[in-house]
Parts: structure tokens; C-alpha cells; sequence
């Protein structure tokens, strides 16, 4: 359903993906830890070509892309089958809480006002914005941006949800909302979604694999109960101890 071959990403002299290797099922929840800096975020951004990645074989459902011939419409039929969640919300502040998740639906997908309203407004509802439709980001708090931003990801249907820290930026007390919207999306909608957190609770509880990355390699990966309980490398059990 996904696979990427030998990905790598580079900053000047800063190697920061060297030659990684991933597959996923259709409907896989796959989560990603690992230490700060060691290329968890630039791996997502790559995926869909926010960053373009210097060498690499990128497979998306039945869109294949080599990064180093690839063309800019071969970017644009891969990155139809992507949304991304960013950790600082990237919600228009210019427009309210309905138009942000019918936007995508109009503008991408060209679908008719009226029926972008009707899905956004079921979107909405499931991720608890109703009562919120009219209002402005300024007005939201920071859970309830990331709410609309969840909301906007899943109007387009995607085969893959990027989801880069999706509560890095929100106080701990909002954390724990935006989780279980993600576990309930997980579960009802069975979309495949990547997803970088350091909410190591919330990695155990909706994973179907994990995945350990270090200085930009896949060190490790396998069940939550291997990862968390069982790990085989010395350097994410090493990760892991100093979590606790």
C-alpha cells in the first residue's frame, strides 16, 4: 500500500535520512519514536514531498515516484494521496472553522459547495466542533485547532494520514483529547496514518507497529509489546529507560 526504498534527505553538509526503508499496510496505524533531531519529522515531510528527498523510491497505492527523476506531476498524483497534521496546527486564520475543512474538498477535489458542507459538517461532529463551525482559529484553543486540522486531513480521504507531533504544541491538559480522537479516527476510519509522537502511552495503546528511529535509520520495529517490553537493539532500550 505504501513503500519507500532507500530515502535519503540532506541539509547542506547534514545527512539526515540515510537510506530508509518502509512499508505499510492498508489501515496500519504505524507510529514513530525515537530521541529529538534524528529525522522522525523530515521522514513525514518527505513522504509528501514538503521536503523533497534527494534519492529515494516512493510507492503510494499505484503512484510511484523517484525523487531523483521524478516530475512536478508525479509530486502532485502522490501528494493526492496524502494529509498531513502538523504539530503547529496550519489551519487559515482568515477563515472559520467550517471553511478550513471544506477547503481542501473544494479546491482540491472540486467537489460542490453544498455537499463539502455536508461532509465537513460530519466531520466536525465527529471530532467534537460542532458548536464551533462558525468561529475563528482566534477564538479556538490550541486542542480545538488541531481538532479542525484532524477534521480538514480526513476531508479528502487519503490513503495516508501524516501525522507530524500531533500534541507537541498543546498544554498537557489538552492532550489527552486530541488522543482519543485519533484512537476513535483509527478505528472507525481504517486509514493508514503515520504518526511521530514522543506520548509514548498513546503509542502502545492505537499502534499497530512501531517503529524506533535513531540518526536517521530504522533502528527497530515491531508490536507495541515488543517495542515497549521486549526491545532487541541497545539503543532503543536505552531510549526507552530514560523515559521512565
Amino acid at each position: 500500500m505504501i513503500k519507500i526504498e532507500g530515502l535519503h534527505k540532506s541539509f547542506g553538509d547534514l545527512h539526515v535520512l540515510k537510506g530508509v526503508d518502509f512499508e505499510a499496510e492498508k489501515g496500519e496505524v504505524v507510529v514513530i519514536i525515537g530521541p529529538s533531531g534524528m529525522g522522525k519529522s523530515t521522514f513525514l515531510r518527505c513522504i509528501n514531498f514538503i521536503e523533497k528527498p534527494q534519492k529515494g523510491v516512493l510507492t503510494i497505492d499505484n503512484v510511484c515516484v523517484n525523487a531523483q527523476s521524478c516530475t512536478e506531476k508525479e509530486i502532485k498524483q502522490l501528494r493526492l494521496k496524502t494529509s498531513m497534521v502538523f504539530q503547529n496546527y496550519n489551519i487559515f486564520k482568515n477563515k472559520t472553522v467550517l471553511e478550513n475543512v471544506m477547503l481542501p474538498m473544494i479546491a482540491v477535489q472540486k467537489m460542490e459547495k453544498e455537499k463539502a458542507k455536508e461532509k465537513a459538517l460530519q466531520l466536525l461532529e465527529q471530532v467534537e466542533l460542532l458548536d464551533k463551525v462558525n468561529e475563528y482559529p482566534s477564538r479556538l484553543s490550541g486542542g480545538q485547532q488541531q481538532r479542525v486540522g484532524i477534521a480538514r486531513a480526513m476531508a479528502v480521504e487519503p490513503e495516508v494520514i501524516l501525522l507530524d507531533e500531533p500534541t507537541s504544541s498543546l498544554d498537557p491538559e489538552l492532550v489527552t483529547g486530541i488522543l482519543d480522537v485519533l484512537r476513535k479516527l483509527a478505528r472507525e476510519h481504517k486509514r493508514t496514518m503515520l504518526i511521530v509522537t514522543h506520548e509514548m502511552r498513546f503509542a502502545q495503546e492505537v499502534a499497530d507497529r512501531v517503529l524506533f528511529m535513531d540518526e536517521g535509520v530504522i533502528i527497530e520495529e515491531g508490536t507495541p509489546e515488543k517495542i515497549f517490553s521486549n526491545p532487541s537493539q541497545e539503543r532503543t532500550k536505552r531510549f526507552l529507560e530514560q523515559l521512565q
